[in-house]
Parts: structure tokens; C-alpha cells; sequence
């Protein structure tokens, strides 16, 4: 069983499942921007929507319970995924035989750089977002109002500083996609050369489809586009 174990504990496991979770998290952050984007369509289209997510699963489930089964699932991704990264990191620097002064950077992107400043910032930003536009905390969004999605956006990025919280957000957001991408294929074993460029070409693109849609939507409220 040794064997087993040391396995579970080499760098390709600990990689293979960041590439794994991170499908799963590239997946839901691309479907819930198109899913958000029916914001354009108006308060009874979006609405419609957002009561949807609650009634996935039924009859067979009660009401909201495969959006809380998908969310668990969701977490489980996330800290795997952090899991994971934190891992690989003690890794690399472990096998590391001397600590140099100064290490060079010219090989990296500035996403690959501030990937771990990036997923800190995330980590804290999905924390205030469920507070604010999910479960409507108080201290978070003082106007909160159940069973009205719609007008809870549109009245939480009427705050300056909100929508200026969520686009920063959505930037290092845009990074971490870009350097998560692009390192997806390399942590499966997908790198040659040949595709490199393709690589880099599908993780700038997802990267910006995902942050340019994200962040239209506070610029669309603050512009009184949506309201």
C-alpha cells in the first residue's frame, strides 16, 4: 500500500487534480456569466431564470435542493483545488537545493506571477459575493430584498465602490483564468511545441470572454443601461 500512498502524494496526482477541479470551476464560472447575461432581457427574464437554478430537480427533488447539491459540490472543488495548488507550491520548493537571491522572471507571465495573490483575492471575493447578492446579508447589502434578484444587482451596483469591488475582482479573475487555462493542458501531459500557441490562444480568449462579460454588468448599471 506504500505504493499507493506515494502516489497520492506525487506532484503529477496533486496537478492532474487541479486540472480536474479546475474543468469543473472553468465550467460553472463560464455558464453562470451566460446564465447572468439574461439581465439584459429584464427583470422578468432574469428572475425567471434565478427561480429556475431553485427549482432544478423537481419533482424528483424538494425545492432548491440540487442548487445546494451543486454548490457542495462547487465547494469541494474549490478546496480541493486550493488543496491542491498549496501543495504543488510546498513541492517546487522543496526540491529546490539552494534558495537563490533573486529568481528569475522571464519565463513567467504576470498572471503566472500573481496566481496565488490572485486565488486569495477570488477566494475573498466569492465570500462577499454570496453575502451580497446571495443570501443578502445584512452588513453586506443593506437593501436586500428576497425573491427579487434582479432589482438586488441592480441596487447593489448602483454603489460606486461595489461595482468597483466586482470589476477588480473580475480582473484578477480574468488572470487567473488566463494562466489557468493555458497551464491546464501542461498539468495533463498536453504540451508540445506544436500546440503551445493554440493553448495560448483558447485560454486569452476564454479569459476575456468570461471577465468582458462579467464586468458589463456593473458598467451596465452604472451607466443606467440596466436599471
Amino acid at each position: 500500500m506504500s505504493w499507493v500512498v506515494s502516489v497520492f502524494r506525487s506532484a503529477i496526482v496533486k496537478k492532474a487534480v487541479m486540472a480536474v477541479t479546475g474543468v469543473a470551476l472553468f465550467g460553472f464560472v463560464l455558464g453562470h456569466m451566460l446564465g447572468n447575461l439574461k439581465i439584459y432581457l429584464g427583470s422578468e427574464d432574469f428572475n425567471h431564470y434565478a427561480e429556475w437554478l431553485r427549482e432544478m430537480g423537481s419533482p424528483a427533488l424538494p425545492h432548491g435542493s440540487a442548487l445546494w447539491i451543486a454548490r457542495a459540490g462547487l465547494l469541494a472543488a474549490v478546496l480541493l483545488h486550493m488543496l491542491s495548488a498549496w501543495q504543488v507550491t510546498r513541492l517546487s520548493h522543496a526540491s529546490r537545493p539552494l534558495h537563490y537571491r533573486k529568481l528569475g522572471t522571464q519565463a513567467a507571465t504576470y498572471a503566472s506571477r500573481t496566481m496565488r495573490w490572485g486565488g486569495v483575492i477570488i477566494a475573498l471575493f466569492v465570500v462577499y459575493h454570496l453575502a451580497h447578492l446571495t443570501f443578502g446579508w445584512s452588513w453586506a447589502h443593506p437593501n436586500f430584498v428576497a425573491g427579487d434578484p434582479y432589482q438586488n444587482l441592480v441596487a447593489g451596483f448602483s454603489v460606486w465602490w461595489v461595482a468597483a469591488l466586482y470589476m477588480v475582482a473580475q480582473l484578477a479573475l480574468g488572470l487567473h483564468l488566463y494562466h489557468g487555462v493555458w497551464s491546464l493542458f501542461q498539468s495533463l501531459g498536453w504540451n508540445h511545441p506544436r500546440f503551445n500557441e493554440w493553448r495560448k490562444g483558447l485560454a486569452r480568449v476564454f479569459a476575456i470572454i468570461v471577465t468582458v462579460g462579467n464586468l458589463s454588468f456593473p458598467l451596465a448599471v452604472l451607466s443606467g443601461v440596466v436599471r
